[in-house]
């Protein structure tokens, strides 16, 4: 007889697992579902640009044809709309479809979550630019320090963190594949003006320039901007770091830069040939910087021969 009621209240255990298991799916398929582009909010200072670019156009084909087979992910608002985390080139792509919704997964996800979720999503990408990489880190650096700070709670979300080697930058370097030197030097891109930041993103000025060249006011960076016009030239990586110390000792004056700019240094172009976007996307990045003339050159040499031949067999 109590081995009968154990069996019985073992199959009960089991049943019940079997219907938690269930229920859960069931729950989680009921978070998937077709929301209004018109319901659906961009994530506030969303770092990552969404490009007009072929890629886009075979997005929308893919669409058109087959719908979107990757849900997007989004969380309800506190006003009861939704906010896009992952998922803006869909969402772009749904709307030059003419669709007017959008196959989304609604999370429960706080401010600082969506954070972590929608820079992570975005980190997989093949091309990231130098400004996104930066305003990524930032933001999602920021949202790491503030969840470090957070007392660990029961069934937190599989997104939070809590550094167990107490250091953020060193944190999230492991998590991205970077150091934390390296991590610090992509936010302080963000200390750029846009234009100087455009020129990065632009291949026109190297990366650790850069990095030195943030240190300037925002004032001695538009004051550097006209030099670099002028003397149709960008800093080397020994002019930034001149510029940085006289900054720092306060007398990086404009005539300063004028001069420095004016220097003679053997890579004094360091800007690539082209500012066309449409010929730079087309050169493969293994092409050393500055020969990017001569590959183009050979490109169109090609072509031309190509051309000639059909109007041989033409005649």
């Amino acid at each position: 007889m109590a081995r009968s009621r154990e069996s019985k209240i073992e199959l009960t255990a089991y049943d019940d697992l079997f219907e938690t298991d269930q229920s859960r799916e069931e729950a989680a398929l009921s978070k998937i579902r077709d929301i209004s582009l018109a319901e659906i909010d961009e994530f506030p200072d969303h770092p990552f640009k969404v490009l007009m670019d072929e890629d886009m156009e075979q997005l929308v084909d893919s669409i058109k044809r087959s719908g979107v087979m990757t849900p997007a992910t989004v969380r309800m608002k506190e006003d009861g709309r939704y906010e896009l985390i992952s998922g803006h080139r869909r969402k772009k792509a749904c709307e030059l479809a003419g669709l007017e919704t959008l196959k989304c997964e609604v999370k429960e996800l706080t401010r600082d979550e969506a954070i972590i979720v929608m820079v992570e999503s975005n980190l997989q990408r093949t091309t990231i630019l130098p400004s996104e990489k930066a305003f990524a880190y930032k933001m999602r650096l920021e949202a790491m320090k503030r969840q470090a700070g957070r007392p660990p709670k029961e069934n937190a979300s599989p997104v939070a963190t809590n550094f167990s080697k107490g250091r953020s930058d060193e944190e999230l370097g492991e998590l991205v594949g970077e150091s934390k030197d390296q991590v610090r030097r992509y936010i302080r891109l963000t200390e750029l003006v846009p234009e100087i930041l455009q020129m990065v993103d632009e291949r026109q000025i190297a990366f650790r320039p850069a990095v030195e060249l943030s240190y300037l006011t925002e004032g001695q960076q538009y004051t550097l901007l006209e030099a670099m016009e002028y003397n149709d030239a960008t800093p080397s990586l020994a002019q930034a770091i001149k510029m940085k110390k006289f900054m720092q000792e306060g007398k990086l004056t404009n005539e300063v830069i004028q001069s420095i700019m004016q220097e003679e240094k053997p890579n004094q172009k360091e800007k690539p040939a082209f500012k066309d976007e449409r010929i730079t996307n087309l050169i493969p990045k293994s092409i050393p910087r500055g020969q990017e003339t001569d590959f183009v050159v050979k490109a169109l040499e090609f072509y031309n021969r190509h051309l000639q031949r059909s109007k041989d067999r033409e005649r």
